[in-house]
């Protein structure tokens, strides 16, 4: 069966290079808000512009108005405006807002590829239009067709998001699976990001929590520049950084506790949480905003979904935390801060997040 990968590597590109990538990213913005300008001017004129209406009236004047896109691959413009006519097409569906014009110092990323199959990725280069040659930091674990490959800038690092159709059990690197595979119910929290049915405990790393007072001296370091100058960019360069890393650990402690799961699970039950009800109480929004808990059970359940794994998803109000594992009586006084469950009719005593995971483990 025919599926689609992405993996996200980290670029290593050289000076020319990465100024080359840039001013891709720059046509590529200039086509968006090109395409924009445009359709507004027809719904004014009460003319519904398509796309390729727009394509085409673009590609009869941009090498009058930008002279200097005819050193540039128009794969970048030309996939900037088929996202235009996506962005469109969601807004008339009511799935997002109207599109909005893309800033200069906003989000810096192109589409590279012209169809399936015009990139090429040999080990740990990938050759892109106009560009040549570039190296990755690591090899594409994937064997497939390449279908699509955007490439982005984040915290001044290159990254490049490859898409590749293949078949699902195309891994390079194959990760061993565990033998003793059992059932394994999942409680997610604060303190403890994980907790399952079997004893196991993954660790929430709080990198904002962490990093609270370094972040608050770049944004107070940064507030006291004048805005444009050099100064200030270099400032928000380092406040940058600062988020870049509170991602980053955040991001590989979530990769590394749900790999560690699947590995281990024949079959998963999670909670169903409502994460906007949830931030609705300021006392917990600040740590459930940085645990990003309903990430991680996204990440769990897209892996269990590639290995197989049934994952079964308890009802949004059963009471896992407050019901004994042992023989199901409720206990509804009990709060928060009670980390202990004791069951009053038979006298289990056991640790309150390992209690709710044990109530969600399937049968």
């Amino acid at each position: 069966m025919e599926v689609n990968r992405t993996q996200q590597i980290e670029l290593n590109p050289n000076n020319k290079q990465s100024t080359l990538m840039g001013q891709h990213a720059g046509y590529a913005r200039v086509a968006f808000n090109f395409a924009l300008s445009s359709f507004k001017v027809g719904l004014d004129d009460d003319e519904w512009r398509t796309y390729v209406d727009i394509k085409r009236e673009f590609n009869g004047v941009k090498y009058d108005k930008f002279h200097w896109c005819s050193d540039l691959s128009q794969n970048a413009s030309k996939n900037a405006i088929h996202n235009f006519g996506d962005a469109v097409t969601r807004w008339k569906k009511g799935q997002n807002n109207f599109p909005v014009y893309k800033r200069r110092d906003g989000k810096c990323s192109y589409q590279a590829d012209n169809g399936a199959g015009t990139v090429d990725v040999h080990k740990n280069r990938i050759n892109l239009p106009k560009i040549g040659w570039v190296r990755m930091r690591e090899e594409l674990r994937y064997t497939g067709e390449i279908s699509k490959v955007v490439i982005s800038k984040r915290n001044g690092k290159w990254f490049a998001s490859i898409l590749v159709r293949c078949d699902s059990n195309t891994y390079k690197h194959q990760p061993p699976l565990f033998d003793d595979k059992e059932p394994m119910g999942i409680d997610v929290g604060i303190n403890t990001l994980a907790t399952c049915s079997n004893g196991d405990t993954y660790d929430n790393p709080r990198p904002l929590k962490r990093f609270e007072r370094k972040l608050a001296r770049a944004n107070r370091s940064l507030s006291r520049k004048i805005k444009g100058s050099q100064n200030w960019h270099k400032a928000k360069a380092v406040l940058s950084g600062v988020h870049y890393r509170i991602a980053c650990i955040r991001e590989d402690a979530h990769h590394q506790s749900t790999t560690k799961i699947v590995r281990k699970a024949s079959a998963i039950g999670i909670e169903t949480l409502n994460i906007s009800g949830l931030l609705k109480n300021r006392k917990l929004a600040k740590a459930l905003s940085d645990s990003a808990l309903s990430r991680f059970l996204t990440m769990l359940k897209y892996k269990a979904e590639r290995r197989g794994i049934p994952i079964t998803e308890a009802d949004q109000f059963f009471a896992s935390s407050k019901t004994c594992s042992r023989c199901g009586d409720k206990k509804d006084d009990l709060t928060l801060s009670d980390r202990t469950y004791h069951c009053s009719e038979c006298g289990l005593d056991i640790d309150r997040d390992l209690n709710a995971a044990i109530n969600l483990c399937p049968a």
